[in-house]
């Protein structure tokens, strides 16, 4: 039977994986599909006119963050960086929330339980131990 802070280890390290896997589909959209992109700046953020150079850009920045957060590299700041960044896309995507039952928008309320798991990962960052590169911080 696996002790107390091993299992903690384990939930951390699935809960890295998982929304690592959630963000580098974000991120390798920007790189794919720039256009999409493009309109989900202006569409959500109010940023019309993003251009596919800047958006890919991006994309590039995210996707290495994104790997650093996954390889628990620099953790506060990697899992800060994450935890910012998706909090921001949940909270600019509240009109959706108010309503659920149109379109997609019931998908949207998956945001919540992620945001929890960037929020526990970061205030858990010392105890995420397993498959990390370097020391916590």
């Amino acid at each position: 039977m696996s002790s107390p802070a091993r299992k903690l280890e384990i939930s951390l390290l699935a809960l890295r994986v998982s929304v690592a896997a959630v963000l580098l589909v974000w991120a390798v959209d920007k790189l794919v599909r720039p256009e999409h992109s493009s309109s989900v700046f202006a569409g959500f953020y109010g940023v019309a006119g993003v251009g596919e150079g800047i958006v890919i850009a991006l994309g590039v920045a995210q996707l290495l963050l994104v790997l650093a957060f996954l390889a628990g590299i620099a953790r506060t700041c990697t899992y800060g960086a994450v935890l910012l960044m998706h909090g921001a896309t949940t909270f600019v995507s509240w009109r959706q929330y108010l309503a659920p039952y149109e379109g997609p928008n019931i998908l949207f309320f998956a945001a919540w339980p992620m945001l929890a798991a960037c929020l526990a990962l970061f205030l858990l960052r010392d105890q995420d131990r397993l498959w990390v590169i370097g020391k916590p911080g």
